[in-house]
């Protein structure tokens, strides 16, 4: 999945539904992303990368602000294939 294949089923800016809320969980270390069906329990990493789908950040940002954070620099791959299974659930659009 490219960054042009995303954008043309999401736009350049992914933004989280407005009937989710995510929501940290520090006791866990990870995230629950809430919805009316129900909890989802996410990984540290993927509530990293739904935090930022604010609908303000270009998919490019927002892979560059988790290079920074996690220091590396091979992270488009990984995003764009979260980005995709997300929009895929509904939880992105």
């Amino acid at each position: 999945m490219t960054a042009q294949n995303i954008e043309r089923c999401i736009g350049p800016r992914p933004n989280l539904r407005p009937h989710f809320r995510l929501q940290r969980e520090v006791a866990e270390d990870g995230y629950v992303l809430l919805s009316p069906q129900g909890v989802i329990r996410l990984n540290p990493s993927a509530g990293e990368i739904l935090s930022r789908c604010d609908g303000k950040r270009e998919l490019d940002d927002i892979i560059g602000e988790l290079e920074a954070m996690f220091n590396a620099s091979d992270l488009a791959t990984d995003v764009y294939r979260f980005i995709e299974h997300a929009r895929q659930r509904g939880w992105v659009e």
